[in-house]
């Protein structure tokens, strides 16, 4: 009996996962792909394994190995240096873009005191399962799932958490059962506490986009997370402008409140890259708040968006290629 006839006796569930399939004398031996599966699944699938080869009185035994190919899952920093700048909006609208590409890439929401994702995600009042001991993610109508602490705690609870216990609940976030998930954009809170200690300790992020508002007082906090990841030996991909200029919806004339050009100039003067100015436009604060990312669609504004997530798409292609 040869491989073909052996996977041919199998549920298509199962047969697709099949990598190999012998006959050794009157032993049956199958290797299966066991990489997205749980305890449960993964029993199930031998105990159907060796329930329909097993009555075949040529096969003395059945035996199955599970394989399970490890994911490379990279992780992409969002930061900030200051709160109220946009971080967890462009981090949602880059994660949707990147989907649209054809990424598989999952959001982590590391604002433990403050989460943003459900809301922007639309998957706001979902509860996560839990597979093995830990956490499985939150899928979302936009093909990307997540992790918050919106979804584990109760609605407008104040989680009042030191540091380690906020660094602990990050850690349970990203190491979730992500399955084929090899990209990981984590929304970090502002700042340079021990949450951004923590990921940059235990896990590493390949790179880091920095988000600011163009007036000073973002600036200085910004560069300042900058010089947080590089002292961590985290690459800075490039920095965003956010809220870059306000058209009048009623006269179509262009201000800009908070300046103009300041994170470009800063960019310049740390040697880092300029990835793109988003505007201070309401159908992005509207949008945010109904769980639509202007990424979804094909609007002026989700093009701002897309245009940063293809740079960003480029150098993680860039660095897989020189194996950076």
């Amino acid at each position: 009996m040869d491989q073909e006839q052996l996977i041919a006796r199998l549920p298509d569930t199962i047969a697709s996962r099949v990598k190999s399939a012998s006959m050794v004398q009157d032993r049956a031996v199958v290797v299966v792909d066991a990489s997205d599966l749980d305890a449960a699944g993964r029993e199930n699938t031998e105990q159907t394994i060796r329930d329909i080869l097993g009555t075949d009185p040529a096969i003395g035994e059945v035996r199955v190995a599970m394989m399970a190919d490890r994911v490379q899952r990279r992780i992409v920093a969002i930061g900030s240096g200051k709160g109220g700048v946009g971080k967890s909006t462009l981090t949602t609208n880059l994660a949707v873009a990147l989907h649209r590409m054809g990424r598989k890439v999952g959001v982590v929401d590391a604002d433990i005191y403050g989460p943003s994702q459900p809301t922007l995600l639309d998957n706001e009042g979902q509860k996560p399962k839990v597979s093995d001991e830990k956490l499985v993610p939150v899928p979302s109508p936009h093909g990307v799932p997540s992790l918050s602490m919106g979804h584990l705690a109760k609605p407008a609870q104040a989680l009042a958490w030191r540091g380690p216990m906020a660094s602990n609940a990050l850690n349970q976030l990203i190491d979730a059962r992500w399955g084929d998930i090899d990209l990981l954009l984590v929304d970090l809170p502002p700042g340079t506490g021990d949450v951004q200690l923590s990921m940059l300790q235990k896990h590493k992020p390949v790179g880091a986009v920095i988000v600011s508002t163009p007036q000073d007082l973002a600036l200085i906090d910004a560069a300042r997370a900058a010089q947080l990841f590089e002292a961590g030996g985290v690459p800075i991909i490039g920095l965003v402008e956010n809220m870059a200029g306000y058209q009048c919806p009623h006269c179509g004339e262009m201000s800009d409140p908070f300046g103009k050009g300041g994170v470009e100039a800063v960019s310049g003067r740390m040697d880092i890259p300029f990835m793109g100015r988003i505007p201070l436009a309401l159908p992005i604060r509207q949008a945010g708040d109904s769980g639509q990312p202007p990424a979804a669609g094909d609007s002026a504004e989700g093009a701002a968006f897309t245009d940063i997530a293809r740079q960003l798409a480029q150098w993680l292609d860039q660095q897989q290629t020189t194996g950076g």
